[in-house]
């Protein structure tokens, strides 16, 4: 059974005291699938905030089985950003497009090599 989850802020405090166990929470946070993104806070950087469609418990069950102690703070619904629609003068709607990015250079493909064979079938004898 798929259902659809929505966007979510995730705080989970954790007791990091080096900046390894900093950057392996990071990592591992990273990791699961749905999150968009992952930052530390607080005066200690003690809180890890998780952005993104993922379960907040399956989250805190993975970072429990490296750090013993973890505490779900809060989970919050992040709600998405309205686009504002650029309307001219003659009410019609303003598309911008990102600037266009030339294709790189055309060179010999890594892939494109020539086969050689030897004419000359010595059936591997050493000399």
């Amino acid at each position: 059974m798929k259902y659809s989850q929505c966007l979510q802020k995730i705080v989970l405090q954790m007791q990091l005291h080096s900046d390894k166990s900093r950057s392996k929470a990071l990592k591992i946070a990273a990791q699961e699938i749905g999150v968009s993104s992952v930052a530390l806070e607080g005066d200690n950087k003690d809180k890890l905030v998780v952005t993104g469609d993922v379960d907040a418990v399956c989250l805190g069950r993975v970072l429990r089985k490296k750090f013993r102690c973890v505490t779900l703070v809060s989970v919050e619904e992040v709600k998405k950003k309205e686009e504002k629609q650029c309307i001219n003068e003659d009410n019609k709607v303003c598309c911008y497009y990102p600037p266009y990015c030339a294709p790189p250079p055309c060179g010999p493909s890594p892939y494109c090599y020539k086969v050689v064979y030897d004419s000359c079938d010595n059936s591997c004898s050493i000399m």
